[in-house]
């Protein structure tokens, strides 16, 4: 199996890539390239690639009063089903547990069935739906069981 390589976003260093990937997957909430400089700042966030192709992202979000800390895991369609978006899950999962209290969630496009499988199929349950400003499609909150 190819092995991953991960850079770290900050500054410009990979926001490019990261939105790329965010923006394909979470094609109803697309962000801009301050917005993501921005979310770098207070975010762990990551792009990895295979060789010297981008194949996903990451998101480790610090817990706050009312919520976990946040894992998201993105994998571009064309990249899903060969093992990347574990490798990349098992390394944000374990970034977040190391900033919160062991206690993780996760959220997923309502529309991203292969996302839903994968969050379910390694132990988040569903927790609470919620629309964004305008948006048709819900994203979907799951915690780890």
């Amino acid at each position: 199996m190819t092995a991953l390589r991960y850079v770290r976003v900050h500054g410009d260093i990979g926001a490019a890539d990261w939105m790329r990937v965010h923006n394909a997957v979470i094609p109803t909430a697309p962000l801009a390239l301050d917005e993501v400089r921005g979310n770098a700042a207070l975010r762990v966030m990551e792009v990895a690639y295979a060789d010297d192709v981008l194949v996903g992202n990451s998101t480790v979000r610090p817990p706050t009063d009312d919520e976990p800390a946040t894992v998201i895991v993105r994998v571009l369609p064309e990249h899903r089903r060969q093992g990347y978006g574990a490798r990349l899950f098992a390394r944000a999962l374990e970034q977040g547990r190391e900033i919160g209290d062991g206690t993780v969630q996760t959220v997923v496009l309502e529309s991203n069935d292969d996302g839903l499988r994968f969050a379910l199929a390694h132990g988040f349950v569903e927790v609470e739906r919620y629309l964004l400003d305008d948006d048709t499609i819900p994203f979907v909150t799951l915690r780890l069981a």
